[in-house]
């Protein structure tokens, strides 16, 4: 490997993506302004579909964002004040506080040291009589467990969100993620492997009623113009949105594939180093490798010497969410959830993504390397 001081790697080029679908993009973009139709129109029905589809669904709703995917889809399967809600507590943010702005409380469990993801065997100490719902984040790419997951939430009753914002087309023993619990809610976030050029996010699902009812959260809890039957949001996906996601949909599959094969191209390029841990893809699992996440030691130290190298890199997440201010009073401590707690310190995500190339693969293996042997 030959390491060049002066190569920038970025954490993601959304350039380089868009130079490759200009075209189609520009023309999915024409066309919705031709129609002057931007919300709630033919690209979003067409999406629901494609989207539902891929998830192995027979319902899709587009909402505003992945966050409004999850708060309506909570709220649509019974979440409500003086529930509880199990959450791991190594994820985004998004995945407890939508418990909380419906009034019920997250639940926070821990995490297995392998795959990021819920350790299923911490679930039954979590149940009490009030939990009504278990939310299971696919962390960086790669189905959570979920086998064991769905059997327990059967034996206690309890409903199943799958949060898929970083997961689409990841699959679990053949199963697609967001197919298997109740509801599956994904994003749309721009650095998402399939984004939009803004916000945007959905539910999908089987129910029938669950379906009606998340078509009327959205839209001011209206299935007739002027006529809410309850309280609900404002959270349509635009047409725009949905166009430009359309485009991308396309290419996720073979997106997908590259990102498998710049992840192994990491795995044998760090190899050779036991102080750095490379991601573990579970058996019966294929991860799209939302994010290639190693463990090292000293890691704020190693990020700040690979920023120096021109490597960018991100930390997600460096606060487990049951320590963060907004939790303060659910009174939960450092060590309580000892794996999150190792986590937080010690994960870092290298850059990848389709267009990455070989020599920015090099340069950031080389320059890692070198910074964790002289640690």
């Amino acid at each position: 490997m030959n390491s060049t001081a002066t190569l920038k790697v970025p954490a993601l080029d959304l350039k380089a993506q868009y130079e490759t679908i200009k075209d189609e993009i520009r023309a999915a973009i024409d066309s919705t302004l031709e129609r002057q139709h931007f919300v709630l129109g033919p690209e979003v029905d067409a999406l629901e579909r494609e989207i539902a589809h891929l998830c192995g669904r027979r319902f899709g709703i587009g909402v505003a964002s992945g966050t409004d995917a999850l708060i309506l889809g909570l709220k649509a399967v019974g979440v409500g004040e003086g529930d509880e809600v199990i959450v791991p507590s190594f994820t985004f943010i998004a995945s407890a506080d939508s418990v909380s702005m419906l009034g019920a409380t997250p639940v926070f469990v821990d995490i297995e040291p392998d795959t990021f993801n819920l350790d299923a065997t911490k679930l039954n100490a979590a149940i009490t009589s009030t939990t009504k719902a278990i939310i299971v984040v696919h962390l960086y790419g790669q189905t959570a467990d979920m086998d064991p997951i769905l059997t327990i939430a059967a034996e206690h009753g309890l409903k199943v969100v799958e949060d898929t914002a970083q997961a689409l087309g990841a699959r679990y023993h053949g199963r697609p993620a967001a197919g298997m619990g109740d509801i599956g809610c994904i994003s749309f976030f721009p650095s998402k492997n399939l984004g939009g050029y803004g916000d945007g996010g959905m539910v999908v699902t089987d129910s029938e009623e669950c379906y009606a009812v998340l078509r009327k959260l959205r839209a001011h809890g209206c299935a007739k113009k002027y006529v809410s039957d309850f309280l609900g949001w404002n959270s349509r996906l635009d047409e725009l949105q949905a166009a430009i996601l359309r485009v991308k949909l396309r290419h996720l599959g073979s997106w997908g594939a590259a990102r498998r094969v710049k992840a192994e191209i990491y795995n044998q390029l760090l190899s050779a180093e036991p102080k750095i841990k490379r991601p573990v893809n579970a058996a019966g699992r294929e991860h799209v490798f939302h994010q290639y996440t190693v463990r090292v030691p000293e890691r704020d130290r190693v990020q700040a010497m690979l920023a120096e190298r021109g490597v960018a890199s991100t930390v997600y997440y460096p606060v487990s969410i049951c320590l963060q201010p907004m939790y303060r009073e659910l009174g939960y401590k450092q060590g309580d959830l000892p794996e999150t707690d190792r986590a937080c310190a010690s994960a870092l995500s290298l850059p990848i993504y389709p267009e990455l190339n070989q020599e920015q693969q090099e340069h950031v293996a080389e320059s890692l390397l070198q910074i964790v042997r002289s640690i």
